[in-house]
């Protein structure tokens, strides 16, 4: 029998009464957006994992696949105070995190007053991401780890809950700057997307081009939000998902002993994929009715929390290789 690792001393019994409200929250957001979204169904999940578990997400997927549609349609269903900014190369820290202006009284007396920007919402949608200079993307950095910003010396907190959804085009490189790591890393997951299946695709043909398009409706509430990722905190962990986790984790780097791994990663990576991880195998097992995560859900979380949070050898890259074979290879041996 495993044993389990409780976050908090809470009862089995209000567990699962509150597990039971979450799970009609949950299907009700879920139904919402399928209202809108048609197909995906995998990556309407992995998103509102990432958003359950009170992280950001990475939406990866050339144009045309309805990322920006799928985050408006988060925001409208959610609740969430949400905000849009399009990444261009000439867009400066300031017009996302705000800055101070000087202002006069009518005495004459001046000061300096801080006016807020597009950053302080609930859901920020950062459209292109990798088309801003490294120095915008940088904005971000201390926002999406610690909520919060600082300007000017003077701390400033975001509203809570605070979520990114960063999209990103992976076809077109011109003119884009790469996300640097640590960057990447604050993501929990990155979500690829790819082209629907046929008959996602012929609902899409039939029911986009009428006189009428489906509207979201709002189900959820922030605060309601904020009780289920507080919730999904305190699920109890079994020691075997804990070993899986480090056992998985761990491997992924170079210089723990896996032959696969020396050979093609250059590195590997760090404590939080292993955080992400947790966090995400709750919110997975509770959007799947479930009181506790499985070694399963790790298996099927591996690609889209380890492989933003890895780069291949030189020579891997020349062999064809990806991150995700690499991934593939060590989530089947846990």
């Amino acid at each position: 029998m495993s044993v389990m690792i409780k976050e908090s001393p809470i009862s089995e019994k209000d567990m699962i009464g509150q597990a039971e409200t979450a799970l009609a929250d949950i299907s009700r957001v879920r139904d919402g957006v399928g209202r809108v979204i048609f197909g995906q169904e995998s990556v309407v999940e992995r998103t509102l994992v990432a958003l359950l578990a009170g992280g950001h997400a990475l939406l990866v997927g050339v144009p045309g696949l309805a990322k920006t549609k799928l985050v408006e349609t988060l925001g409208i269903v959610l609740g969430l105070d949400s905000r849009r900014i399009q990444f261009t190369p000439d867009l400066m820290p300031s017009d996302i995190l705000g800055s101070e202006v000087m202002e006069q009284d009518e005495f004459g007396k001046r000061s300096f007053r801080f006016i807020s920007g597009p950053i302080f919402a609930q859901l920020l949608m950062a459209d292109e991401i990798n088309r801003a200079s490294p120095r915008t993307q940088s904005a971000l950095l201390q926002s999406m780890q610690e909520y919060h910003v600082t300007i000017a010396g003077v701390r400033h907190d975001l509203p809570a809950p605070f979520h990114v959804l960063a999209t990103q085009n992976p076809l077109e490189q011109e003119g884009t700057y790469p996300l640097p790591e640590a960057q990447l890393d604050r993501f929990l997951m990155q979500v690829d997307i790819l082209y629907p299946e046929i008959e996602a695709e012929r609902r899409i043909l039939l029911e986009t081009t009428g006189i009428e398009d489906a509207k979201a409706q709002n189900v959820l509430q922030p605060a309601r939000l904020k009780e289920i990722q507080t919730l999904i905190r305190r699920m109890p962990v079994p020691e075997s998902v804990v070993d899986a986790i480090l056992h998985l984790v761990r491997s992924a780097r170079p210089g723990q002993g896996n032959a696969e791994t020396d050979k093609h990663v250059a590195w590997g990576p760090g404590p939080r994929a292993s955080q992400a991880l947790t966090l995400c195998a709750r919110a997975r097992a509770l959007y799947d009715g479930r009181l506790a995560p499985s070694v399963d859900d790790i298996r099927a979380l591996a690609e889209p929390v380890l492989q933003h949070r890895m780069a291949l050898t030189f020579a891997a890259r020349a062999e064809g290789t990806t991150v995700r074979d690499v991934v593939a290879k060590l989530a089947k041996g846990i």
